[in-house]
């Protein structure tokens, strides 16, 4: 006769199954670290996309550097305002450096939207190196707003005055112009009545002599 009874379930095997072991961690980290880029003590002035390539003089050809937003940057207690840009993504430092009196914008041979300069000491790989550098634009007038960036920044570290300035000091000149007419309107007005007067006092002196006639006939 076949054996009807259930078996019991094998249980080892479910139960190795289900067992989900929990591991605490050993240090937990309570405090938040802020990694600094040594740019919170600065104000953006500008802002743009743009692409980075700097002049290999060993193989006499243009390498990228990178693509990535280029700023200027100025220090909220100098005011002094420098280049800096940073890769996509990785935000690695490919440009940075002190916008100078000294550097010149020039256009890319064949191009209206990409400028060419020198510089004497670019700090993006750390240590200071002279460097040839060319940005590109996606158009022509995002180029042009950066050339007009580029050049306040440099007045601004030369300590130039702004554009404003001479504006300012044309209307102080033209205030002590208008005070000094003041006396001579005066005199002016001094004059016009001297005259008024001179011809109201004409008649009565006129009339003294046709009065003294008019006396002599009535004796």
């Amino acid at each position: 006769m076949a054996d009807t009874e259930p078996k019991p379930a094998d249980t080892g095997a479910a139960a190795e199954d289900s067992h989900d072991p929990q591991f605490e961690p050993v240090v937990r980290l309570t405090e938040k670290i802020e990694a600094k880029t040594n740019e919170e003590d600065e104000d953006v002035l500008f802002k743009m996309r743009a692409k980075l390539f700097r002049f290999a003089k060993a193989d006499l050809e243009w390498k990228e550097r990178g693509t990535g937003d280029v700023r200027l940057l100025a220090r909220k207690d100098t005011k002094k305002v420098r280049l800096v840009m940073r890769r996509d993504k990785t935000l690695k430092v490919c440009a940075n450096h002190i916008v100078s009196s000294d550097m010149t914008l020039s256009p890319n041979v064949g191009s209206d939207r990409s400028w060419v300069w020198n510089v004497a000491a670019d700090y993006a790989e750390g240590e200071p190196s002279a460097e040839t550098l060319a940005i590109r634009f996606a158009n022509s007038e995002n180029a042009n707003l950066f050339k007009k960036a580029f050049e306040d920044a440099q007045a601004s570290n030369a300590g130039q005055k702004p554009v404003a300035a001479p504006i300012a000091e044309e209307k102080k000149e033209e205030e002590p112009r208008a005070e000094a007419a003041a006396p001579a309107a005066a005199a002016e007005e001094k004059k016009e009545e001297a005259k008024e007067e001179a011809k109201a006092a004409e008649p009565v002196a006129a009339a003294e002599p046709a009065a003294a006639a008019e006396e002599k006939k009535a004796e």
